[in-house]
C-alpha cells in the first residue's frame, strides 16, 4: 500500500489558503516555474511580500519540516498527472531531488495548486476506501 506521510488536515488548510490566495484578481503569475530556484523566489516574494494571504501561506508551507514539504510537492505533481497513484515512490524521490528552500514559493506559484493538492488528496481517499 502506498504510504501518505503528510498530515490531511494540514493539506486540505493548505488548499483553502491556496483558493484563498489565488482567487483574488491581483494574484497572477507570467509562467509557472520548472523547478524552485532563488530568482523565482524573489520575484514572488516582491510581488506579494505584503499580502496577509500570501504571507499565512508561505509560512504554513515553510513550518513544515522538509519531508513533509516534499511530500506536498509530490502531491501536487500526482495531483497534476506528472505521475501516477503507483508511482507515489517516484514522485517522492524527485522531489526531495528537487527539494531547497524556495519550495514555498514553487508551490505558490503554481496557479492551480489548490486544485492539484485536492485532486492528489482524492487519490488516496480512494485508494483508502478500497
Amino acid at each position: 500500500m502506498t504510504e501518505f506521510d503528510l498530515n490531511r488536515d494540514t493539506v486540505r488548510s493548505i488548499i483553502d489558503m491556496a483558493h484563498e490566495f489565488h482567487a483574488r484578481d491581483d494574484v497572477t503569475f507570467e509562467e509557472e516555474p520548472e523547478v524552485a530556484d532563488e530568482y523565482w523566489s524573489s520575484q514572488v516574494t516582491s510581488d506579494f511580500a505584503g499580502d496577509p494571504y500570501y504571507q499565512e501561506l508561505k509560512s504554513t508551507i515553510n513550518d513544515l519540516e522538509p519531508d513533509q514539504q516534499i511530500s506536498l510537492v509530490a502531491l501536487t505533481w500526482l495531483g497534476r498527472g506528472d505521475f501516477s497513484f503507483e508511482e507515489w515512490s517516484d514522485a517522492l524521490q524527485s522531489a526531495e531531488e528537487s527539494w531547497n528552500d524556495h519550495t514555498a514559493d514553487y508551490l505558490i506559484g503554481t496557479s492551480l495548486l489548490a486544485d492539484y493538492l485536492a485532486e492528489g488528496l482524492q487519490q488516496f481517499e480512494t485508494a483508502d476506501v478500497e
